[in-house]
């Protein structure tokens, strides 16, 4: 697999005003130039600032059509082609996962990468040859403490079941899958499902996701070939939000909470396995089967698929160990 199917890129989100009020420093660094990221302990003026290199990384400045034009965009095109890709947003509680996925839909500019590939999907379709036809559907998943449940149900507290089989592979039992025929359809389908998201409140977050969820948009395309005979070419794109990643500690996490956050790091190191895997290229096994999350995105990881990864962080001293 060719490490440019997996490309992970980094995004410093400005300070906040709790981080402010709390008189934090700044300790991270962001060279646009060379895509690198450098950390500096805080209160250890001695010791070198640590820097990693990304596929790209932006700053507090970046703005949200820069991220989506540099990052998703290509994925989307190639989903369009009929591949399979996947975009993650991942990092601790509060350092704008949400921000760089979703954003806000007014003004245009402050648009996430979920409304803009939405309109860059249902955009492509509308200038489309007459002779090309499409179905989009839509699906809307949480994996919570690693029970799957189906968010467009009529009951999104249903346990749902993994099931796999020679032609569809992996799949999720009786998950809904309503058509969807233009960008208010698909942006209505998200909001429904997202209201019956799983979220707690933590010291980190009011409304922390105690959930990973999965937003999937598949496409089918059919167009009569030289032959005369119609070809159907099918992509899917999966939209995965992940639950954050901080330590126990910072969350004030007790009972429930507790339970959640251990099941979330579980999984979470699953995924990160998974991807090391992948980008080494040398592994003869890659651990799908060790986390519901890596064998529900099993068939879009790897191989010719298209992946990406947005790592949302904080600049400020407090989050110095995450």
């Amino acid at each position: 697999m060719g490490g440019e199917n997996v490309r992970v890129v980094v995004r410093a989100r400005p300070m906040n005003s709790k981080e402010k009020e709390r008189g934090s420093s700044t300790v991270v660094e962001i060279d646009t130039s060379s895509n690198a990221v450098s950390i500096r302990k805080p209160g250890d003026a001695n010791e070198p600032p640590k820097t990693f290199t990304y596929d790209a990384v932006y700053d507090w400045n970046s703005t949200q059509r820069a991220v989506y034009d540099e990052t998703a965009f290509p994925l989307v095109e190639s989903v369009l082609e009929g591949y399979n890709g996947t975009i993650f947003a991942y990092g601790q509680t509060g350092c704008g996962k949400t921000h760089t996925m979703e954003g806000k839909d007014d003004p245009e500019e402050l648009r996430g990468i979920i409304p803009n590939a939405f309109a860059h999907i249902f955009g492509c379709i509308d200038s489309a040859q007459a002779a090309k036809r499409f179905l989009v559907r839509c699906s809307y998943l949480e994996i919570y403490n690693e029970e799957i449940r189906d968010l467009l149900a009529v009951d999104p507290k249903a346990k749902l079941d993994l099931r796999e089989n020679k032609d569809k592979g992996v799949y999720v039992k009786d998950l809904s899958q309503p058509i969807v025929k233009t960008v208010a359809d698909i942006a209505s389908a998200m909001k429904a499902g997202a209201k019956n998201r799983t979220v707690g409140a933590t010291l980190m977050n009011q409304d922390s996701s105690r959930s990973h969820s999965i937003f999937t948009i598949y496409i089918e395309m059919s167009e009569p070939g030289p032959d005369g005979q119609e070809h159907i070419k099918a992509g899917k794109l999966n939209l995965v939000d992940l639950a954050g990643s901080e330590r126990q500690g910072k969350t004030g996490a007790t009972g429930e909470r507790l339970k959640e956050a251990t099941k979330i790091n579980l999984s979470l190191s699953a995924l990160g396995n998974v991807i090391s895997a992948l980008v080494d290229g040398k592994s003869h096994h890659v651990p799908y089967r060790d986390s519901k999350l890596t064998r529900l995105l099993q068939d879009s990881l790897g191989g010719n698929t298209k992946t990406v990864m947005v790592a949302a962080i904080s600049p400020a001293d407090y989050n110095y160990d995450e």
